[in-house]
């Protein structure tokens, strides 16, 4: 079998408000599973409780998701600084 190569070059990864975005989807799931608390019986009933804790389990992964993504946009924007600061001081030594 041969191997597959690309015929042209991946797209840059986007780069936009992913700490908003997170956030946003984690408080999405933790309103749909309080939404659904009150129905555990006929969810139960029909032995669809995986909802309500899907749920729950996509409301608690996303607070690991913002704690990840603000600790990486943190680290960005750090490695941003640290560049800027050594082009400064390259600049000034000329």
């Amino acid at each position: 079998m041969a191997k597959w190569t690309p015929k042209h070059e991946a797209p840059e990864p986007l780069e936009g408000p992913v700490v908003a975005t997170i956030t946003g989807g984690t408080i999405l799931w933790f309103v749909l599973f309080l939404v659904q608390v009150p129905f555990y019986g006929w969810f139960d009933d029909r032995d669809l409780t995986w909802w309500v804790w899907t749920c729950l389990a996509g409301a608690g992964l996303g607070l690991i998701g913002i704690w990840y993504v603000r600790k990486r946009d943190a680290a960005i924007k750090r490695a941003e600084a640290a560049r800027t600061e050594a082009g400064r001081m390259d600049s000034a030594t000329s």
